[in-house]
């Protein structure tokens, strides 16, 4: 039984829509690949997950308890976080207190201020920022905001966990260290979502890919499936081409 599902999801911006009647299921333990060019879609469907946007029409669930409807802290805390296409820190608060903030708003159960310490610093710890507790976020490389804010969301305890273009403008040896994190964070037991325009990185790291274009869903399959559709390739490169250079 698949722990996220969403059915005919339909939103529209004035008479465009964004998403348009878009069937998924998103299956325990899997890292499933969102892509798609810029405006397809992807990040508003994270949007309607998340409760930032409501639906025109169709259904969302999350371990079979509909979910439209609800805030979005209330979907957070039931154990669906997020991160950002655009990365949003609280710039003048250090990476540690950042943290915390998931630690102690993210989730159901309250914690003492000494336990949240302790599982923000791991958490930093294991994204690899553990010499970066005390720096302001607005001091950190973009790299690094990027790992802080996986951190704050992990911090909430998610089940499923959204990820929006987290290598976005990163450089190659960055993109690799954000793929490792992924696989890392699948390790952990959570069940993953990710928006990404590297090729490289959702091949390599996805068990799963869905293609959406003008808002509508055009393909799913396994990474071997997508680059072998021509449609998925035409709509990247707007022509017939080798699907192997995806």
């Amino acid at each position: 039984m698949p722990i996220l599902e969403a059915k005919g999801v339909t939103r529209y911006f004035g008479g465009l829509a964004a998403v348009s009647n878009v069937d998924f299921d998103l299956r325990q333990g899997e890292i499933l690949g969102l892509i798609g060019p810029n405006g397809a879609g992807k990040t508003t469907l994270f949007n309607l997950i998340s409760a930032v946007i409501s639906p025109r029409s169709g259904s969302i669930t999350f371990r079979d308890r509909e979910i439209v409807g609800l805030k979005p802290h209330e979907i957070c805390r039931m154990g669906v976080a997020r991160t950002f296409q655009t990365v949003k820190v609280f710039s003048n608060m250090s990476a540690l207190h950042n943290v915390l903030l998931g630690a102690y708003f993210g989730r159901q159960d309250r914690m003492a201020t000494t336990d949240a310490v302790s599982e923000a610093t791991a958490l930093l710890e294991f994204v690899e920022l553990a010499e970066a507790t005390a720096t302001p976020a607005k001091d950190l490389t973009l790299a690094s905001q990027k790992r802080l804010e996986v951190a704050r969301a992990l911090a909430t305890q998610p089940e499923v966990l959204l990820l929006d273009e987290m290598m976005e403008g990163l450089n190659p040896s960055e993109v690799v260290r954000a793929m490792s994190l992924v696989k890392r964070i699948q390790e952990r037991g959570v069940t993953v979502v990710m928006i990404e325009h590297v090729m490289r990185a959702i091949m390599s790291v996805c068990d799963r890919i869905i293609v959406l274009h003008h808002g509508a869903k055009i393909a799913e399959g396994t990474p071997e499936e997508i680059s072998a559709n021509q449609e998925v390739v035409e709509v990247y490169f707007g022509e017939r081409t080798d699907a192997a250079n995806i």
